[in-house]
């Protein structure tokens, strides 16, 4: 009964970082912001990885400030690093944690060519290209793999996408 309901809160705060993503897809920036800031003093620095990954990468979005969204890019990634793929799978079973990592390295890349950080930006973006075998022949994956070819043309690298 305890683990039911244990479940069932993680569940809730996952759908309460939706509530606020679809916010921000909607255009309130600001609102979005404002929740994601509240559910992250309810998750906390040591919450649960799946939780803090999520908000974090969604947080990250809502900024107006290359340094405040690389600093939830970050985050983002420090959660991934401790996330399992078997907590993973409570939330949804056909995703891996492998597949987080694609899109996070991205971010990061373009983070830090916002801030002319290059070589930072150079070694995310190498590190992207180098997992993204993970991502599907879909349109996630597809979308993921045209980004990594557009900043390694913004940045002076080659095209190289597996």
């Amino acid at each position: 009964m305890a683990e039911q309901q244990e479940q069932a809160a993680e569940d809730a705060m996952m759908t309460r970082i939706g509530q606020a993503v679809m916010l921000h897809h909607g255009g309130d920036r600001e609102e979005a912001r404002g929740r994601f800031l509240g559910l992250w003093s309810e998750i906390g620095e040591e919450g649960d990885p799946l939780h803090r990954c999520t908000l974090a990468h969604y947080m990250a979005d809502t900024q107006e400030d290359p340094s405040d969204e690389l600093a939830w890019d970050l985050r983002a990634l420090s959660a991934a690093d401790e996330l399992t793929d078997e907590r993973l799978h409570e939330h949804h079973d056909s995703i891996a944690v492998r597949g987080f990592y694609p899109s996070l390295h991205l971010n990061l890349a373009a983070d830090y060519a916002k801030l002319d950080r290059p070589e930072a930006a150079r070694n995310h973006l190498r590190r992207a290209r180098e997992v993204v075998g993970a991502l599907g022949d879909d349109g996630y994956g597809d979308g993921i793999r045209a980004a990594i070819g557009r900043l390694e043309l913004q940045l002076g690298e080659g095209s190289e996408v597996e």
